[in-house]
């Protein structure tokens, strides 16, 4: 049999849901692969730690406990790396390059900390490594990044792109939840994990949005200099002044190229009600792209589980196997641009950030308050665009809820200072970034 007729040997490391997942797909869906590809993928050595994950699944491959047999295989073409983690994995998929082999993982987290080095090292071998899958499920957003919109000059990405903190802020939205209620129920339908903080505090979500900043920008990985907040402040009062003031509340990853350098940052964010991404629920995620020539455009589906997941990893299987035998030099970049052309732009700190803002104030229930609070803004001259404060008779203290024009993040800062100085202030002042989303 020809090299050209063969089939394209895989290996896999780890057999959770998106592994898996993905045998499922490629069997399932074999004929159609093949046709697609003009070789058969064929999972011939996988690394699982329980065996009783393979049952119900059609795997007649060679089953090992210790992942390095499958990255030693001489049979192993292609590495399918699903079992996470930053040690050991970085290890394992090294020396996958260095003996020649194509890889194609899912880890964000990996690539987002560690991928400067693995891609130079594929580079320096001439094999590829695909990640489809690690940035937003089955929504082919680094595809759509690094080929569909190849011919633009990408201004902007803001993305819901973490499936168990929407699930958390929608529920907190349609049914009133508290966070921790709304946490709990997702932990309950395995949204979240049993620790969830890599989800709620915004690091799953950085890991992303820093690998789409590279491609959108030709720019290294520097997740370090990701400024990231999480979700674990927001109270049920803010997604109702949020509503009451014609916004909705979503964590989202936002990169955007300035004059003088990228903004790369995650927060919980008040968006229009009526925008697109407003509306996208549940654990689905959404990236919003803009660029010079194809203005914006949306990508949408879900973000997170074994099939859809899986649907990404063979995709970048396909991709792999239909450019084993081209020359290095004819193959789509890793991070879009040439790795000789990679931009060092700098990214810039949260205090040269400009935005509109959402403040929440606990603060005694006495006359005078407000002025005060006023009084120290319109020193930085930030000037106020809403209020939102109810009656509360009898009670100590009260919230007051103040939505900003644009300023920047280092004048507000300083104000928040002060204004958490003051004495009738009884609690830190929580800040919050608006964004419209608009052009530019």
């Amino acid at each position: 049999m020809s090299v050209e007729n063969s089939p394209v040997r895989v290996g896999i490391l780890g057999m959770g849901t998106v592994g898996q997942g993905t045998v499922r797909v490629l069997t399932r869906n074999a004929e159609e692969i093949t046709r697609r590809v003009g070789r058969e993928l064929r999972v011939v050595h996988a690394a699982v730690r329980n065996p009783e994950r393979l049952q119900g699944l059609d795997f007649t491959g060679q089953v090992s406990a210790d992942p390095w047999a499958v990255v030693r295989d001489p049979d192993v073409e292609v590495l399918v790396e699903v079992m996470g983690g930053t040690g050991l994995a970085r290890e394992l998929i090294l020396a996958a390059i260095a003996s020649g082999k194509h890889v194609v993982t899912a880890n964000k987290a990996l690539l987002a900390e560690h991928g400067n080095e693995i891609f130079a090292a594929a580079q320096a071998q001439g094999v590829m490594v695909a990640f489809e899958a690690a940035v937003a499920g089955a929504i082919p957003i680094i595809k759509a990044i690094r080929e569909g919109l190849a011919g633009n000059r990408i201004h902007w990405l803001a993305g819901i792109i973490n499936g168990t903190s929407n699930y958390i802020l929608t529920q907190m939205f349609r049914e009133g939840w508290s966070f921790a209620e709304a946490l709990t129920k997702a932990q309950e339908l395995g949204y979240a994990e049993a620790d969830p903080a890599l989800d709620v505090d915004g690091g799953d979500a950085a890991h992303k949005i820093t690998l789409m900043a590279s491609i959108a920008f030709g720019i290294p990985v520097d997740f370090a200099h990701c400024h990231v907040e999480g979700i674990r402040a927001l109270q049920r009062e803010d997604v109702v002044y949020a509503a009451e003031l014609g916004y909705r509340i979503k964590l989202l990853g936002i990169a955007r190229r300035r004059a003088d350098g990228v903004e790369l940052r995650v927060h919980p964010t008040l968006i229009p009600q009526d925008h697109l991404l407003a509306h996208v629920e549940g654990p689905f995620n959404a990236v919003l792209a803009d660029s010079d020539a194809a203005g914006q455009s949306l990508y949408y589906g879900r973000g997170a589980g074994g099939d859809p997941t899986a649907s990404a990893v063979v995709a970048d299987l396909v991709d792999v196997a239909r450019t084993m035998t081209a020359d290095p030099s004819n193959r789509v970049p890793h991070l879009a641009f040439q790795a000789d052309a990679l931009s060092p732009l700098p990214l810039l700190p949260m205090a040269a950030v400009e935005s509109a803002y959402y403040l929440r104030i606990q603060a005694e229930n006495r006359a005078g308050v407000l002025a005060q609070v006023a009084t120290i803004l319109a020193e930085y001259q930030i000037s106020i665009e809403a209020l939102v404060q109810r009656e509360r008779p009898g009670a100590a203290s009260v919230p007051i809820v103040l939505l900003l024009h644009r300023c920047r993040e280092g004048d507000l800062e300083q104000a928040i200072a002060r204004i958490e100085a003051l004495t009738v202030v009884t609690a830190p002042v929580l800040r919050l970034r608006v964004e419209a989303l608009g052009e530019g």
